[in-house]
């Protein structure tokens, strides 16, 4: 695995560790907002990795897959947890 996939990899990890976590710990019915707040700290997860990697050839590229691994992630986590009747 390149270090491109890795970095990507890395936010897609976080995004399921805030998923598990935000179903563990929430209040019924906050758990929209939290899926939120998790998004909120992938995008700011992302440009942290994405910047630190120092490589400009395919920032865009390594960000946008970042960030739709995250919104399918936490998308399936809402989804899971509508049907749980924790949303």
């Amino acid at each position: 695995m390149s270090w491109q996939w890795k970095s990507v990899v890395v936010v897609w990890l976080f995004a399921l560790v805030c998923a598990v976590l935000t179903g563990l710990f929430s209040f019924p019915g906050q758990a929209l907002v939290w899926i939120g707040l998790s998004f909120a700290g992938c995008m700011i997860g992302t440009l942290c990795v994405q910047l630190a990697t120092g490589r400009k050839e395919g920032y865009v590229n390594r960000v946008t897959v970042s960030l739709v691994g995250a919104v399918v992630v936490l998308a399936g986590a809402t989804g899971i947890f509508a049907l749980a009747g924790f949303a």
